[in-house]
């Protein structure tokens, strides 16, 4: 892994396989580090064919913090939100869609395969709205558009994912509530066992214990808003993913991203809920390919 100034900022990023490829620019959602890419979905993308690389989103992991911002007011963004004005965070998607494409252009890379996930999959967007420049295709994975209408999380995955921070002294509680989160948001199909969750709990708390910064990237998706007229603008091809039995993003959140882009092709997967199961690298690594390789046979035939 190593560091970068990109944007502005500073960014931990990470890369794999031989760097004259066409890349894939794996974006994280909220909260999460890179390391919740898993290193086999990386290495099954570079045994494809192509340069991966993997980066801490601003705010979270190794990655600049931002505690100059401040802390937001959640109820004031919330109360912005239901009056019909703009909420005022302390940065925006578009700023973290920046973030990865200023990655792009300090790697020197033109072009890139785009994939994200929940808010990666929103921040994803935005890099194809307002960067198309740089975008061969993109894959948004367990996402949604910001269309208010679509249905919410369940009361029980929310809860879990905003249950107050553990005492970071206190190891034990760190894992409890990290196995609760996961096994309550996670795919009932193809289930973690706990040793696992244990293992990856524990590595990404030693790497960065940062909760300040959730929060300000909540701010940021309840701030972005309706995605659907810039989405309607992507030309490129776009493959999205997303599980049935998702509890914290229902699939109606995918299944209107996929109808709000004119290109895009409808990946459902009955079982999988919102983590990224070992078992299923093949499906996401199935479906990255596939965008990509309809771009291809789009470049080919212009």
């Amino acid at each position: 892994m190593a560091q970068i100034k990109a944007n502005n900022i500073q960014i931990e990023y990470e890369r794999f396989g031989p760097e004259d490829r066409e890349t894939v620019l794996l974006i994280m959602g909220l909260g999460g580090q890179l390391t919740l890419w898993p290193t086999e979905l990386c290495e099954e993308l570079v045994a494809r064919g192509y340069h991966v690389v993997r980066f801490d989103n601003r705010d979270i992991g190794l990655s600049e913090k931002f505690d100059h911002a401040g802390m937001p007011d959640m109820g004031a963004l919330m109360g912005a939100l239901l009056s019909g004005q703009k909420p005022e965070a302390p940065y925006s998607l578009d700023d973290m869609a920046a973030d990865a494409t200023g990655l792009l252009d300090t790697l020197g890379i033109a072009k890139a395969h785009i994939v994200g996930a929940s808010m990666g999959g929103m921040i994803a967007q935005l890099v194809a709205i307002n960067h198309p420049e740089k975008v061969l295709s993109l894959t948004s994975i367990m996402s949604t558009t910001g269309n208010p209408e679509l249905p919410q999380a369940t009361p029980e995955a929310m809860g879990a994912l905003m249950a107050p921070a553990p005492d970071p002294n206190d190891l034990e509680a760190v894992v409890a509530r990290g196995v609760h989160t996961w096994r309550t948001i996670g795919s009932p199909g193809f289930p973690t066992d706990d040793a696992q969750l244990r293992e990856w709990i524990l590595r990404d708390f030693h790497r960065s214990f940062y909760p300040q910064g959730i929060l300000r990237q909540m701010a940021a998706i309840v701030s972005n808003g309706d995605r659907r007229s810039g989405l309607a603008s992507v030309t490129v091809p776009a493959v999205v993913l997303h599980g049935v039995d998702d509890p914290l993003v229902p699939i109606a959140g995918g299944r209107d991203t996929a109808a709000s882009l004119k290109n895009a092709e409808m990946i459902e997967v009955p079982g999988m809920g919102h983590d990224f199961p070992v078992s299923l690298v093949e499906t996401f690594a199935d479906a990255i390919t596939k965008a990509a390789s309809k771009a291809g046979d789009k470049a080919a035939a212009e």
